[in-house]
């Protein structure tokens, strides 16, 4: 029997292997991912699906397939959380505005605050390192200033000379609030009420940390970015009513 006969006979197998060509497992899809976003594992990918950010077809075997529709969603939900720091929540409000019936059109996230406006967006500082000298050069802070910044503890070198990217974020506000007159001694109560929040969430996320599943370590990561986000409307919110109180607004 001629191959090439047989399936032109049967259109609808040669359909479905074209179909089956553009699907990828999920091996494929995290190394095409991995190139962008190289802290991307399995258990991220499945978890992601749990929370319905994707919906992978399955095999008979139960295996998953993923289309490049699939992929495009993914991209769009860890460059959200990479470059905003947004909880899922707003993701999939995100995707479901940017779904035009089965076709998914890859774009950027929106860059919009978390809450309403006035609200403090969250940023992931992903893993940036720079060297001392750029930090100074970047932010304004004088080599004094900076020096006393690690001295309190407000932000620290690893490996020494070397600054992440909340470092980079504390100095610039830091160098802010002072020009506008805060002293370096008020700066403890700020790492003050950090530490005490630090601690709360803590306990929050620890009976996920205990777990040894990696689906659940991801829970942890992902509620530690709503509660970061959920902490700083609540921050803002409470400052800028006091404000709108002292000022007779």
């Amino acid at each position: 029997m001629n191959p090439s006969g047989a399936a032109a006979r049967d259109p609808g197998s040669r359909a479905q292997g074209a179909r089956d060509h553009a699907l990828m497992s999920i091996g494929e899809v995290l190394a095409h991912l991995r190139t962008e976003f190289p802290d991307t594992t399995i258990s991220k990918l499945r978890f992601l699906e749990a929370e319905g950010l994707v919906d992978p077809q399955r095999t008979a075997s139960g295996y998953r397939k993923y289309s490049w529709n699939d992929v495009n969603r993914l991209r769009f939900v860890l460059t959200a959380q990479r470059d905003q720091y947004l909880p899922l929540r707003v993701i999939r409000e995100q995707l479901e505005q940017l779904e035009q019936g089965d076709s998914f059109a890859p774009q950027r996230p929106s860059l919009v605050a978390v809450g309403p406006a006035g609200d403090v967006p969250v940023v992931d500082t992903g893993d940036t390192r720079v060297p001392r000298a750029d930090l100074v050069e970047r932010t304004g802070v004088t080599d004094d200033l900076l020096t006393e910044l690690e001295k309190l503890g407000l932000v620290t070198s690893r490996p020494p000379g070397w600054y992440d990217g909340d470092a980079v974020v504390i100095v610039e506000a830091v160098v802010g609030l002072t020009r506008h007159g805060l002293e370096l001694r008020h700066l403890r109560a700020f790492r003050a009420g950090a530490d005490r929040e630090v601690g709360l969430f803590t306990q929050l996320l620890a009976p996920l940390v205990r777990q040894h599943d990696p689906a659940a370590k991801a829970r942890a990561a992902e509620t530690a970015r709503e509660l970061q986000a959920l902490s700083q409307r609540l921050h803002a919110a409470l400052v800028r009513a006091g404000l709108k109180g002292e000022l007779g607004r």
